[in-house]
């Protein structure tokens, strides 16, 4: 089974990306099963029901989100009947939505997909370590093939993670800083790892959005207005290649891939 992550989809240049570039992937690397980030999807910050509805449409099997989940009003109500979305599952008990799910392929396997956010850096929540222990189990009783997205701020968190869950679940992928990293790997027991994917958007920007107006701030220290642009659209991510029968990762290898036109 072949598994595509695709990195913090950011805005509209981010959907349009993922729109125009996914068929392709999924054609070039014999693609099963698509996961996608998507809590920027809404202008760069948050996500809405009818933005994630267009990723879906775009061929995403499943969504994950992250500390931005409650950003935009319009989500919270609206997860508890989003089935193909999975929030943080370590927030605490009683929020709307799901933390992990199981989802059918078109092949008839079954993938589990769970959503983490780390504390380090990060507005306090529940323990992710016990959060991933919890959910985990419950999943492989479905299936073998578990992919975890943590998003989190700090390497140390999320290589921690990996180490954490390895031989447990078949993927560790790490969202969030939007910045993809050159250190995946298959570890000892069979999990892939990659401390972030990177992101899907704006490449020539400051992760996502418009240079000047982040220079102006870090110049001035005066707040403005971020805008997401439409500079050079590309999409980041990973494909992971798992062994269907044990959920172990045969290989990893990062997605780079520029859009021919702007979002």
């Amino acid at each position: 089974m072949r598994i595509l992550f695709i990195g913090d989809v950011v805005g509209h240049c981010g959907r349009a990306c993922v729109g125009r570039l996914l068929p392709g992937l999924r054609a070039r690397y014999g693609i099963d099963f698509t996961v996608a980030n998507g809590e920027n999807a809404a202008g760069g910050l948050g996500a809405t029901p009818d933005v994630l509805a267009e990723l879906l449409g775009f061929g995403v099997d499943a969504i994950t989100l992250g500390n931005h989940t409650w950003r935009k009003k319009e989500l919270a109500p609206a997860l508890d009947r989003l089935d193909r979305v999975v929030r943080p599952a370590n927030y605490p008990a009683g929020v709307p939505g799901q933390g992990s799910a199981v989802f059918d392929t078109a092949n008839g396997h079954k993938v589990g997909v769970m959503n983490l956010i780390g504390r380090v850096y990060m507005d306090p929540v529940d323990c992710p370590f016990a959060a991933a222990e919890r959910e985990v189990t419950a999943m492989r009783e479905r299936t073998p093939v578990v992919l975890v997205d943590f998003h989190a701020e700090a390497t140390s968190e999320k290589v921690a993670m990996g180490w954490y869950l390895d031989g447990r679940c078949t993927a560790v992928i790490g969202t969030h800083t939007h910045v993809q990293t050159a250190d995946e790997r298959v570890l000892p027991n069979g999990s892939a790892y990659i401390t972030d994917v990177g992101m899907t958007g704006p490449l020539d920007s400051v992760i996502g959005i418009e240079r000047q107006r982040v220079l102006h701030r870090f110049l001035t220290g005066i707040p403005t207005e971020f805008r997401v642009p439409n500079d050079r659209p590309g999409l980041c991510g990973a494909v992971i290649d798992a062994d269907e029968e044990t959920g172990r990762a045969r290989s990893i290898e990062r997605v780079q891939e520029i859009s021919p036109d702007n979002g």
